[in-house]
């Protein structure tokens, strides 16, 4: 095998390997002697099958193989040979015309490999990452405001005499129908709706305010054209509603009685738990700030060239995403006050960002052995099967024959594996803030993202 290296500048390298004839001669043939001992063919007895017969029948098919191959193991072992590693998968260049000679083992093998390699860097100390953590002290009245809001979506409702208002219980029966024909999933004999909740089509509860148990009336309004199910989106339907009940709502009384219809052994019990999702909410967003910092401390230490094609392939999913949001919002570049251009220069600033700090994460978690264990993976894997109810199998199945699904599922843990690791290192020091304080702090980070 002869490599001779046609290009190397900057992070791109370009090489021309060339493999004689006669070595892929060699493997024809072990590739013929081997499948001899195992062919069957009319007319010859098991092992008798002369070879010059199976390169006829299978040489050019065999050579295919071969070529597939060798291209593979070649390329491998030119780049360990060269202590480089590609940011992508190299390209193969086979020159179309010298491809039937290839075949017909007439002509040696050359070929162009082209990639680019990934930028070497020194990995900053963590130790000097200055890191300020906001962190908020849960008062009592936010527990209390939070359980008053249980309480009030856990109202209960007493029947009463007169029109439904806003905030009331409306119990119903209604068929829905589409010109005029009933639709599958539109009707209920006994459906109820708290008028003002927002729960059925925009439209439909307004026109039962004012009803009152044993009115009927037919309800007009238009699914949106987002609508979930695609057969009924944007379409204009009607609903025959017969109301069987209006109830108002009345007040829970918030004690352990209350706590031991949620499921609750007590009011105690309730506020611990109510306490702990206001921690893991807040805990959630001081971990977004703390990571912010220290992404943009390693974004301020780093600058080195990327590799072209990693950055290409990163700024196309990040317009992509711009331009199917802006489709979806119906906006314009002129709605946001900027042009094409301009936005696509901002958002190549943020792919080179993305780009340039997921290699530096990748860098600290191999130098220092982070691994993402089996359990782990499988845990993320049970955790994206239950996002599809009634699809488990199918999405099971697709994620363990595709590495690179399985890959988009192990890249988020590996890189909170990697901050944790770089965290424990830094100077991380807390700051008591109101939660208001917290949520501006976010909200401006997420703007600047």
């Amino acid at each position: 095998m002869q490599v001779t290296e046609t290009l190397s500048e900057g992070l791109k390298r370009e090489l021309k390997i060339e493999i004689p004839a006669g070595d892929l001669a060699s493997k024809l043939d072990a590739y013929m002697e081997d499948m001899k001992g195992k062919a069957q063919i009319k007319g010859f007895r098991p092992g008798k099958v002369p070879v010059a017969h199976l390169k006829k029948m299978y040489g050019r098919q065999a050579m295919a193989e071969i070529l597939s191959n060798t291209i593979q193991e070649s390329s491998q072992s030119v780049l360990e040979e060269r202590s480089e590693r590609p940011a992508l998968t190299p390209a193969i260049d086979l020159p179309d015309e010298e491809a039937e000679a290839i075949l017909a083992g007439t002509a040696d093998l050359s070929f162009a490999m082209k990639y680019d390699v990934l930028p070497e860097f020194e990995i900053v100390d963590f130790k000097g990452i200055e890191i300020e953590r906001p962190v908020v002290d849960i008062a009592e009245s936010e527990v209390d405001e939070q359980i008053a809001e249980i309480a009030k979506n856990n109202a209960p409702f007493d029947t009463k005499e007169g029109a439904a208002e806003s905030g009331d219980r409306v119990t119903m029966s209604y068929l829905g129908k589409i010109d005029g024909e009933p639709f599958e999933g539109g009707a209920d004999e006994n459906g109820q709706l708290v008028l003002g909740s927002g729960q059925f089509i925009p439209g439909f509860e307004d026109q039962l305010i004012g009803l009152k148990a044993g009115d009927e009336k037919v309800v007009e309004v238009s699914f949106p054209e987002e609508y979930q199910a695609a057969h009924l989106a944007g379409k204009a339907a009607t609903f025959d509603v017969v109301v069987k009940e209006v109830a108002a709502p009345g007040e829970a009384t918030i004690d352990d009685e209350f706590a031991k219809n949620l499921g609750l052994e007590s009011l105690d019990k309730l506020k611990e738990i109510v306490r702990g999702q206001i921690e893991g909410q807040f805990g959630q967003m001081t971990r977004q700030r703390v990571k912010r910092q220290l992404l943009d401390a390693l974004d301020e230490h780093y600058s080195f060239d990327l590799p072209e094609g990693l950055l290409n392939s990163e700024f196309d999913a990040v317009w992509n995403q711009v331009e199917e949001d802006m489709k979806r919002n119906e906006k314009t570049f002129e709605d946001e006050d900027t042009t094409e251009e301009e936005a696509k220069a901002d958002y190549r600033k943020i792919a080179e960002r993305r780009v340039r700090l997921g290699l530096v994460l990748s860098e600290i978690g191999e130098k220092n052995e982070i691994q993402v264990s089996d359990e782990e993976m499988q845990r993320a894997l049970y955790d994206r099967v239950r996002q599809f109810p009634g699809q488990e199998q199918q999405v099971f199945e697709f994620y363990k024959n595709n590495q690179q699904a399985l890959a988009s599922l192990r890249a988020p843990i590996y890189e909170e594996k990697v901050v944790d690791y770089m965290l424990e290192l830094a100077n991380v020091t807390d700051k008591t803030v109101t939660k208001e304080e917290l949520e501006k702090l976010v909200a401006e980070d997420e703007e600047d993202a």
